[in-house]
């Protein structure tokens, strides 16, 4: 059984690829955060001042309806959870995934890939979200070339 799930939201299927890297360095159970409503293109264009993905960031209390329920957490002791940058943070939608589970005794570790933005932002804001019901330790940026050997490295840093 294993200890350890990997959480993701994926807009573009970029950090879907580098969850299921992580997930097979770690042999860990991967479970990918889907919207309700699945978002378009025309919702993640953040050129335009109304796309969904700007009034969704807009709002620190926006929670969008996930499809489906969270799993059972009661079996893992470390969470993975995984992130494009948006505003410099995790999306709102993973804010909602941490908002509907039990969190207690966890310990959660962000990962976010992007071209260019760091991890920090959104690991203050996990933990703001999170509120002290889990540690949230320090998190990495992954770009889309990461490999199963790079994320190894990484985690064997952690300690995990």
């Amino acid at each position: 059984m294993s200890r350890v799930l990997v959480v993701y939201f994926s807009a573009s299927g970029v950090t879907a690829k580098v969850a299921s890297e992580l997930a097979r360095a770690e042999k860990a159970d991967l479970f990918e955060i889907k919207a309700a409503r699945p978002y378009t293109k025309e919702d993640l264009d953040y050129t335009v001042k109304d796309s969904r993905c700007n009034t969704e960031m807009a709002d620190e209390s926006c929670r969008p309806e996930m499809a489906g329920a969270a799993p059972d957490l009661s079996k893992y002791d470390t969470l993975f959870v995984g992130y494009p940058v948006w505003w410099g943070r995790e999306p709102s939608i993973v804010d909602t995934f941490l908002d509907s589970v039990d969190l207690s005794a966890k310990k959660v570790v962000p990962f976010c890939t992007s071209a260019a933005s760091g991890v920090e932002k959104g690991v203050e804001h996990i933990r703001k979200v999170v509120g002290g019901k889990a540690e949230v330790l320090e998190g990495k940026r992954l770009g889309a070339e990461g490999t199963e050997e790079e994320v190894r490295l990484w985690t064997e840093l952690l300690g995990l």
